[in-house]
């Protein structure tokens, strides 16, 4: 049985990606923070839960070290813990700006580098959780566009290094995903996924996991999910003036 690696597994997109694959067979471990969250999730066959802090390094390698322990393999690692930040860069601190990055791209680096070797060992995958916001501009979301980006541009090139190791390295890019509508912040202006109320054609948890997956078994290395994120990809390329005119309209400041 192969097993896949989660992050970000207590909440909606997590579990709905969770409940995806272990019906596909797989078996699964969710690490998210601890609290009410994570213990509130069952206890269910070929299911292992964590509690981490990815951003602290160490408690990451801990964990990290502990699945290998407890499984035959990591044969796929999903990166999608992540969090928002939504406001005008006049209104944003340098500080809520950098923990940004520890969350949405640090975490997901030193974990990559934590389970490259595993990967490795079984030519298994390393999937990114994007965002329309990785490929494109996002108003109201400087901080969080970046982080993408800067996610994107890493797990692309980190493709290239891991080709010749049979080891894939695929993208899924989605639009609005409903995990935690109206939920308040964290703190330092930042706010959970799927939280915005500026939102166009949000899909939901399931729906998003069930393109992602699709996606991953049709051996697709870019997987834009949902309506919002495939035009939105084309009309970027193709038309980038547009794609800023249309998006400026349609998401209206809360």
């Amino acid at each position: 049985m192969k097993t896949a690696v989660i992050t970000g597994g207590a909440g909606g997109l997590g579990r709905a990606l969770d409940a995806g694959l272990r019906a596909r067979g797989w078996a699964t471990v969710l690490i998210d923070l601890p609290g009410p969250a994570l213990e509130a999730l069952e206890e269910v066959p070929g299911r292992r839960a964590y509690g981490c802090d990815l951003t602290d390094a160490a408690a990451l390698r801990h964990v990290c070290a502990e699945i290998r322990q407890a499984v035959p393999s990591v044969d796929l690692v999903i990166y999608n813990a992540g969090v928002t930040q939504i406001g005008a860069f006049s209104e944003l601190s340098e500080g809520s700006h950098r923990r940004l990055f520890e969350i949405n791209y640090f975490a997901a680096v030193n974990m990559a580098q934590a389970f490259l070797m595993d990967l490795r060992r079984v030519r298994g995958t390393h999937l990114a959780m994007s965002s329309v916001a990785g490929f494109s501009p996002l108003v109201r979301r400087t901080g969080y566009a970046a982080s993408k980006h800067a996610l994107e541009g890493f797990f692309k090139s980190l493709r290239a290094e891991e080709k010749p190791h049979g080891v894939r390295c695929v993208i899924a890019a989605p639009s609005f995903v409903a995990t935690n509508p109206g939920q308040a912040g964290i703190r330092d202006g930042l706010s959970r996924p799927g939280s915005a109320r500026d939102t166009v054609d949000a899909m939901t948890p399931e729906q998003a996991a069930t393109e992602i997956l699709r996606g991953l078994e049709r051996g697709r290395e870019f997987i834009p999910v949902g309506r919002v994120a495939r035009l939105s990809f084309w009309l970027n390329r193709v038309w980038p003036g547009l794609f800023a005119r249309l998006m400026a309209r349609n998401i209206r400041e809360e």
